[in-house]
């Protein structure tokens, strides 16, 4: 008997504002046998989010006693709230033969990367940062000193990049898309170790194009217009 493919387990990152949980309920459109793990947090709902959907909002207390029992994969403080990602879904995707994909920021990324190194990540870069104020705008979910304070934090979160194996620069949502769903089929596609069928390679080649190497020569302005200040009001 064939022993059954260990699950691979995709993380993507991005600053806040930056298209990405669109992207991941598109790929979970595109892409079969692909479970999301939906972290768990101690901030409160908003707007119409529902518990267990977007998140599993739980008491400060309760997600405490699952840090001392030792349930996260990876946990972190961002902005006053806790946000987890919990072991049992590992478990759970192997169990039914799936693959996991976890939407995390830049501190639980590196908390699973270290725990397990042969996670495929991916960080989602907005073309500038222009465009990701105005994105974040657009949503109406934060106060003026939220914003800012996003922004702020996106900076920081940007240089992590090189931390990750791909890079996918959210310009046009229909080619990120496409991009996506290309990087997480191309990394199935070179775990069995058989040879590729044509259309399989030309899913490696676009996939190819996203790895960090391949990207870095189209970040630098990117970066630059988060390193310098934003222009005072008028």
């Amino acid at each position: 008997m064939i022993p059954a493919r260990k699950p691979i387990l995709y993380i993507i990152s991005a600053p806040s504002g930056s298209g990405k949980s669109t992207l991941v309920n598109e790929l979970l459109k595109l892409v079969p046998a692909l479970d999301f793990s939906i972290s768990y947090t101690t901030r409160a709902p908003r707007g119409s989010e529902q518990n267990g959907k977007q998140y599993h909002f739980v008491p400060r207390t309760e997600f405490e006693q699952m840090i001392r029992a030792d349930e996260f994969l990876e946990h972190a403080n961002v902005f006053g709230n806790y946000y987890g990602t919990a072991r049992r879904f590992l478990k759970e995707a192997e169990q039914k033969g799936h693959d996991l994909l976890l939407d995390i920021d830049v501190q639980g990324a590196a908390q699973i990367k270290k725990k397990l190194p042969e996670a495929v990540s991916i960080f989602v870069l907005p073309p500038d940062r222009k465009t990701l104020e105005w994105r974040l705008r657009k949503r109406s979910e934060d106060v003026e000193e939220v914003i800012q304070r996003r922004l702020v934090t996106a900076s920081r979160e940007i240089e992590n990049y090189d931390k990750y194996n791909y890079i996918l620069i959210n310009d046009v949502l229909e080619k990120s898309v496409e991009s996506l769903q290309d990087i997480v089929l191309a990394e199935r596609f070179g775990r069995p170790g058989r040879p590729l069928t044509e259309s399989e390679k030309q899913i490696v080649e676009r996939a190819e194009r996203c790895r960090l190497a391949n990207v870095k020569d189209r970040l630098g302005p990117i970066l630059e217009s988060f390193r310098k200040p934003p222009p005072a009001a008028q």
